[in-house]
């Protein structure tokens, strides 16, 4: 009853088909019930279920021998009464006090009911599994399940205390695919912080390199937008990935930025030119990764859908970081210059003036 009714409210959803469980109906049958006063003329469940079992199992009666061979009497309704159920509650039932005959109708009450085939447990706890598929066009997986435990649990629980619901599939598999996802970036940034931190012998300067990471985040929640699709595993995971590629044009900027220093130049300017000199590369450098994997956006095949969200996460991050980072790392940059924050100023030795004799 229960999972009727969850697939019930779970049909009210637009998107949401193939519903089904794994509890599978078995053979029609009768369920009997003494009647008040049956006990009273000497009527047991016991032995009206001995008649019962005799009629339509067979009672072994008599078994002789004759010769070598031993026969065995059965006695049992025949085929034909065995199969007739219509006029079930008419079967004649002998009182074992007196021998009267009693209709069963008139002692028990008959009830026509359907157990199940199987039962599955799991932990010693039975079980049943509600199925169901949900079309990406129509609707989401979150979608249904937040408004599923917000609008219908509630009173699903206080109708049925005794019945535990537990999420698996997508739901179970995709929050656990995402902690994982989530330690391995926090991880991958930890390296990297580390990395740049001996490279430019700062720990802000390293700050200044990685922001260019949330700079991608912005074009992949534009880029899914754009094009219509859900923010889903695969789209998270080419956001991970990005977090190694989207640096190195950070990278670039920060170096030239010293470097301009170095000669001379004030902060401010150093950024300026460092914008100038490296745009044709880093444009270059981000258009030939766009190039190459804008075929998969436009892919049709079975196979490559799951792709197209990771596909969109690298194409739509690379380009936000790339037309933000010309801007922003130089910004961010001069500003820590401003409170003092970053390495700039490097220390050039000059060469003693060699004296001629």
């Amino acid at each position: 009853m229960a999972s009727h009714e969850l697939q019930g409210w779970l049909a009210g959803y637009p998107g949401v088909n193939n519903l089904l469980d794994d509890l599978r109906p078995g053979k029609p049958e009768f369920t009997l019930h003494l009647k008040e006063g049956a006990y009273s003329l000497g009527m047991t469940a016991q032995s009206i279920a001995a008649q019962l079992r005799a009629a339509f199992q067979g009672s072994k009666v008599i078994e002789s021998s004759i010769g070598l061979e031993n026969y065995e009497v059965i006695v049992e309704l025949d085929e034909a009464s065995r199969d007739e159920l219509a006029d079930f509650d008419n079967f004649p039932i002998i009182n074992p006090l007196n021998g009267a005959v009693i209709p069963l109708g008139n002692v028990a009450e008959i009830v026509p009911t359907r157990s199940f085939s199987r039962i599955h447990r799991v932990d010693n706890l039975r079980t049943v599994t509600v199925l169901g598929d949900i079309d990406a066009n129509l609707n989401n997986t979150n979608a249904v399940l937040g408004d599923l435990k917000q609008s219908f649990l509630p009173a699903f629980k206080e109708k049925y205390p005794d019945v535990k619901l537990v999420f698996k599939g997508e739901v179970a598999e995709g929050g656990e695919t995402q902690g994982s996802m989530v330690t391995s970036m926090l991880m991958g940034l930890a390296g990297i912080f580390i990395l740049l931190s001996f490279q430019f012998r700062s720990y802000m300067e390293p700050v200044i390199v990685m922001i260019n990471i949330p700079l991608a985040l912005i074009g992949v929640i534009w880029g899914h937008w754009l094009l219509g699709l859900d923010i889903t595993m695969p789209s998270m995971l080419g956001f991970v990935s990005l977090a190694g590629i989207v640096v190195n044009d950070s990278i670039l900027l920060v170096e030239f930025v010293k470097r301009r220093i170095a000669e001379g130049m004030s902060v401010h300017a150093a950024a300026a030119r460092a914008s100038h000199d490296r745009f044709r590369a880093v444009l270059l450098t981000s258009l030939t990764t766009i190039a190459g994997m804008t075929p998969l956006l436009f892919e049709t095949s079975l196979q490559a859908q799951i792709l197209i969200p990771l596909t969109v996460s690298i194409v739509f991050g690379i380009a936000s970081s790339t037309l933000l980072v010309l801007f922003v790392v130089p910004c961010c940059y001069s500003i820590l210059e401003d409170f003092g924050l970053a390495n700039a100023r490097q220390h050039v030795v000059e060469e003693p003036p060699v004296e001629h004799s």
